[in-house]
């Protein structure tokens, strides 16, 4: 399974954010094992960094990016996902490139907390315990 991560769970995790960092954190942990693979969109990486470089200081941070992108593949945001952003019928366009790169990338689910703002999306959308629930389930499938 590749699932884009959205930016929420990471800065649930990097900032141990409560009551949302134990399942976002579980679910980076089984991405560093390799359960699954693990996206981020670019724009992610760029907001994460400027959000939790408060809580870190720049040269922390930037280990924290390393460590990462070590984790996760990177999706592009490129023309095509800017146009399709354009034309799509999210209301929230952050979301809708996330959507978009995370076709590009050949996603088959995006994890959120904000499961809402996707609600125009082809993809499967778990909130992290529901992520964590059906890799689960798909590893017990793969076991059989």
């Amino acid at each position: 399974m590749n699932a884009l991560i959205d930016t929420n769970v990471i800065v649930d995790v990097l900032t141990g954010r409560a009551p949302h960092y134990e399942h976002s954190s579980l679910v980076l942990d089984k991405a560093e094992r390799g359960e699954f693979v693990a996206t981020v969109c670019a724009t992610t990486i760029t907001t994460v960094y400027y959000l939790v470089r408060r809580h870190y200081g720049a040269k922390a941070t930037l280990e924290k990016m390393f460590d990462l992108t070590a984790i996760c593949q990177v999706s592009p945001v490129n023309r095509s996902v800017i146009d399709s952003t354009l034309n799509s019928s999210f209301t929230d366009f952050e979301d809708a490139v996330l959507h978009h790169s995370a076709l590009l990338a050949g996603a088959d689910c995006i994890v959120t907390r904000n499961q809402i703002d996707f609600r125009d999306s082809s993809l499967m959308i778990y909130s992290p315990s529901q992520f964590l629930l059906a890799l689960a389930q798909e590893q017990e499938r793969n076991t059989q």
